[in-house]
């Protein structure tokens, strides 16, 4: 991977990469350099197997992402290289994070303040969302004549209750976080003096898990959401197939047996 990066910050310690949209001048507006640093860093998430869980920040107090970065984007529309629509299949940085519908390791959103049009699709794509309390989403795809076009149309639809995420998707109104986390958007709300920490918290209680558990669970879960429930047992699924056959399978009942705190290998 290039070690020089214009938009991003990646970091890895541990079993934990901590992703950083580093444009904080900017209230980490998204262009397209920022999407191609990203497609490089989920790649390499996935595929190390040493990393069990991600972090996924903005830079800066003020804002997580405000989303698709205008300026650029009302350059490339009058240079008639832009147009805009569900998905970013021939774009850079395809697969983006909306789209990686296979990635199964979990990824914690620490939303520190605007979360707006794509900012707030990265954050619905996520697994567990952790706010400050002046965070604040919206999906103002609309007011611009554009659409929420990164999976807000469809996520959020099926995150919150349809009439109410239509209420915010015909309208590009603003949430608060504690309006959020009442409609079941984030897990938890907290001062943003406590945001770190209250991640931290989360984080410890992820990696306490068997990480093959985590991937399978997070299939599973995700696979089986449209699905009968019949189907939903019926299916295969990969992750959950390789956790059954681990040495952590084994390592979690012995653990608990022998009144020690698990050794999880991933394995």
């Amino acid at each position: 991977m290039p070690e020089a990066r214009e938009c991003v910050r990646y970091e890895k310690h541990g079993h934990v990469a901590r992703v950083t949209l580093d444009r904080p001048q900017v209230l980490n507006a998204m262009n397209l350099r920022m999407h191609a640093e990203l497609a490089e860093i989920w790649d390499d998430f996935e595929s190390d197997d040493d990393i069990w869980v991600g972090v996924l920040s903005g830079a800066g107090e003020r804002s997580f992402s405000v989303g698709q970065d205008l300026k650029e984007l009302v350059r490339r529309v009058e240079e008639g290289t832009a147009t805009s629509t569900f998905g970013s299949r021939g774009q850079p940085g395809w697969p983006r994070l909306t789209e990686r519908f296979s990635m199964s390791k979990p990824l914690i959103a620490r939303v520190n303040g605007y979360a707006l049009g794509g900012g707030f699709e990265l954050a619905l794509a996520c697994d567990i969302v952790i706010a400050a309390e002046h965070a604040e989403f919206a999906l103002t795809e609309a007011r611009l004549g554009l659409v929420a076009g990164a999976g807000g149309v469809f996520r959020l639809t099926r995150q919150a209750p349809f009439r109410i995420a239509m209420g915010h998707l015909l309208t590009g109104r603003r949430m608060t976080a504690a309006r959020a986390y009442e409609l079941g958007l984030v897990n938890e709300v907290v001062p943003a003096g406590e945001l770190d920490a209250c991640v931290e918290g989360w984080l410890e209680d992820v990696l306490s898990c068997a990480p093959l558990s985590l991937r399978a669970a997070k299939e599973a879960a995700t696979v089986s959401a449209t699905l009968p429930l019949d189907r939903a047992f019926a299916t295969r699924y990969v992750w959950e197939e390789r956790r059954m056959l681990s040495r952590d399978a084994l390592e979690g009942p012995r653990a608990f047996v022998e009144k020690r705190l698990p050794k999880w290998t991933g394995t």
